[in-house]
């Protein structure tokens, strides 16, 4: 996809398929409002497109990509909080019932924040984000010293999506739905080179093929 034009032309042809014949999918959508049951945090990478990548219909995923797939932990009001409100309308005000994580192999923020070394420019906003990741970074160079970038880059995703998933439980509305039962979490990895999608086990602390 490289112009405007193309994606035009492909609009197109989505309003071709879903309004001009007699397709109900949007006629319903319009009418019953949006009610998914699933909240994906996914990266705004171009090729990891969630709704692509779970083949999923409009209406099924409400969908927050940011870079790095990062959940912030709760923080005060002050300032603006783009990730935590999507979260908190998709779980206070929709109603999902599951939360999934979805990291990526040869995540852009990932290997920016590993090459240099946690060091943050103060002037730029990816390094003031990828701050939240750095726990992942310190313990990944920790456990694998001298291993390769391609070793340690994954090692640092995995470990990020479990920085997330800890960080979904300081909101008091994910922590409450949660011990009652009503809302899951879940860490997925998709391995974008070898076409695998893994899943954090919590019993055994590892990301297993699903």
């Amino acid at each position: 996809m490289s112009s405007p034009e193309q994606l035009i032309q492909g609009f197109r042809r989505f309003r071709e398929q879903h309004f001009t014949h007699d397709d109900a999918l949007y006629r319903q959508l319009v009418a019953q409002g949006q009610t998914p049951r699933i909240l994906v945090v996914a990266c705004c990478d171009a090729r990891v497109d969630p709704a692509i990548v779970l083949d999923c219909a409009p209406g099924d995923l409400f969908v927050i990509r940011n870079v790095a797939n990062l959940v912030p932990p709760r923080e005060s009001h002050a300032g603006y909080h783009g990730t935590s409100a999507a979260l908190e309308f998709g779980v206070c005000n929709l109603g999902v019932q599951h939360i999934i994580v979805l990291g990526h192999a040869r995540c852009g923020g990932i290997r920016a924040l590993l090459e240099s070394g946690g060091a943050a420019n103060p002037d730029s906003y990816i390094d003031d984000w990828m701050r939240l990741a750095e726990g992942a970074r310190a313990t990944a160079e920790r456990d694998m010293p001298g291993a390769p970038m391609d070793e340690r880059l994954q090692a640092c995703e995995q470990r990020a999506i479990l920085i997330s998933l800890r960080n979904l439980m300081t909101f008091p509305w994910v922590r409450e739905r949660v011990g009652g039962g009503t809302l899951t979490l879940h860490g997925w990895y998709f391995d974008i080179e070898h076409g695998r999608l893994l899943r954090h086990d919590a019993a055994t602390g590892a990301f297993e093929a699903l």
